[in-house]
């Protein structure tokens, strides 16, 4: 796999972590908790559209998603996706540091368990994308 293309993947992953902390962020905030435990749809939906961090969460998300229709373009499936499983990684530690969630021995060793699959997983393929189906054969299955 090309270093560009791991970037790409890398950078995805990243900034996918990255809405998953806004997310967490505008959720938690104290004017939304307060909004969502009314009980008024309304109210609710208007809070969340208005407020940045949860906005900036849900287009940073949708980029991310942009940019892994890229990935997938490029890249075998299942190479491509266990990459995935190094944002449970980043969000765990993100977590960890943005809003003092613990840490637990398992937590740290699930980390470690993660990390050591996409290793295995980076080193035992080429990651190239394969020649199998191709997207205008769906039509006729």
């Amino acid at each position: 796999m090309r270093i560009a293309t791991v970037g790409l993947i890398l950078f995805c992953v990243g900034i996918s972590a990255g809405a998953q902390i806004a997310l967490k962020a505008g959720m938690t905030a104290r004017d939304i908790r307060t909004v969502i435990e009314s009980g008024d749809y309304v109210r609710i939906a208007t809070a969340l559209i208005t407020s940045p961090l949860v906005m900036l969460g849900l287009v940073t998300y949708g980029l991310s998603a942009i940019i892994w229709m890229f990935v997938l373009s490029r890249v075998a499936l299942s190479t491509a996706y266990p990459f995935i499983a190094l944002g449970i990684a980043m969000t765990a530690l993100a977590g960890r540091y943005f809003f003092q969630e613990p840490m637990t021995p398992v937590k740290i060793a699930g980390i470690g368990l993660i990390l050591a699959g996409i290793l295995v997983i980076g080193i035992g393929g080429d990651g190239e994308q394969a020649s199998g189906l191709q997207p205008d054969q769906f039509r006729n299955l």
